[in-house]
């Protein structure tokens, strides 16, 4: 049949077809890793001057982990908001306006108040700014993906670690050359002046995907996810996000401060957690190509398994060859998690309910991560030491691998289970 005897709807579906997994969905993509990497870098500010801020604000590291456990509750809190605007006005502006919310919140928190501290990371940085980059990009690029959507949500979702580990040593020179106040200030124009363009010219509407047809997922026919009531499955998987986030945070958060306490410089405290956030980033490619192919939810099984083997290193060395193996396992092992609930998410869910059903999900995920920052300031705090933080954070992750093996356990119960390998239309 010549094109131009083809009906309307066909060269419609055509059209949207040669953009599915195409080279302009890849441009989209490193588009948006690129803006996620520089907003991202904000809280990282916190974690590399933890212990100068704490210095200045009363000497109470909670302080500054508050902070930055307000940025991600907010960036999760945010998140529901800020998909329904996406979905409702397109992504562009609502990134747009992301970035310059990190720069008022960078410029705010940089008063020196703990109040100021507390406002500009958990409103700006977190509800307003980082809040309408994250969960918007996680949801625009699965609209640009099919077959590879895995290894694309690995990509977009690397942000965070490109983050860490371009990020903490450039701001560990400028805190100590200028002081952790003129660094957030000239960090927020620094993103403004990045983002902004680069949203402007890149973020363009995705394609619309057709409708699914009736019954292709489980949640679009019977009401079911894995034998279960599709909200009861979909809580379960929330409340997994939430407990392996906890652990997650934990060296992340406190890794440059414990390396200070184990008699290690805050270079080489920066330098380590670039090492685990550059093995997050390697390894997630990897995980992104395991989960196109095994499915979210065996993704997770595998990734809790790896990330509590990572976390009882920690507990077990304190020299520095040994915790740069550790930092390194570390990321190795947990780099997949986040990525594969947002893939099972597609999986198991129709493509209409993902711009509330991710940015649920990343909210709980954001608040296990909030937690246990928090939770390991607050231990440090009574403690004095982080050991009994990090063994906090093992039981959660322990909690998490029990749970979502007994989700994987249910999916092979069903009598004609989903393609896990496959996302829902």
């Amino acid at each position: 049949m010549h094109f131009w005897a083809m009906p309307a709807h066909a060269l419609k579906d055509d059209a949207v077809n040669s953009k599915i997994d195409s080279g302009e969905a890849w441009l989209v993509t490193v588009a948006s890793l690129a803006i996620a990497s520089v907003c991202f870098g904000a809280p990282f500010l916190v974690t590399v001057a933890l212990k100068a801020i704490a210095t200045d604000l009363g000497g109470y590291r909670s302080i500054p982990s508050a902070a930055l456990s307000l940025s991600m509750v907010g960036t999760g809190v945010g998140g529901l908001a800020m998909g329904w605007l996406a979905d409702r006005f397109g992504v562009r502006p609502v990134v747009m306006f992301g970035a310059a919310m990190v720069c008022v919140g960078l410029m705010l928190s940089a008063s020196g108040q703990a109040w100021q501290l507390y406002v500009g990371h958990g409103l700006f940085i977190g509800l307003l700014g980082n809040a309408a980059i994250h969960a918007p990009l996680y949801v625009y690029v699965t609209h640009w993906f099919e077959a590879r959507r895995g290894t694309a949500l690995a990509l977009i979702a690397s942000g965070q670690y490109i983050a860490g580990a371009v990020w903490p040593p450039v701001f560990e020179r400028a805190i100590a050359a200028y002081g952790w106040r003129q660094s957030m200030v000239g960090f927020g124009l620094l993103a403004a002046a990045v983002v902004l363009p680069l949203a402007a010219k890149f973020l363009r509407p995705p394609p619309e995907l057709p409708e699914p047809k009736a019954g292709v997922a489980a949640a679009a026919g019977n009401g079911t996810v894995l034998g279960l009531p599709a909200n009861a499955a979909f809580a379960l998987l929330a409340i997994a996000s939430f407990l392996c986030c906890v652990p997650m945070s934990i060296p992340t958060s406190h890794l440059i401060a414990f390396c200070g306490d184990v008699g290690l410089s805050a270079a080489t405290g920066a330098a380590m957690l670039s090492v685990l956030l550059v093995c997050a980033f390697l390894s997630r490619q990897l995980w992104g190509w395991i989960s196109d192919r095994v499915g979210g939810l065996m993704t997770l099984v595998v990734g809790s398994a790896a990330q509590v083997t990572a976390m009882l290193g920690f507990v077990l060395t304190q020299d520095e060859a040994g915790l740069f193996a550790v930092a390194a396992a570390f990321g190795l092992g947990f780099s997949g998690l986040v990525p594969a609930y947002v893939l099972t998410i597609r999986q198991l869910f129709p493509a209409r309910e993902a711009s509330w059903r991710i940015p649920a999900l990343l909210l709980t995920a954001m608040s296990g991560m909030a937690a246990g920052s928090w939770v390991a300031g607050a231990i440090y705090d009574r403690a004095g030491f982080y050991a009994p933080a990090f063994a906090a954070g093992i039981a959660a992750n322990l909690v998490h691998l029990c749970l979502v093996t007994a989700l994987m356990v249910q999916w092979r119960r069903q009598p004609d289970p989903p393609a896990l390998g496959r996302a829902v239309a």
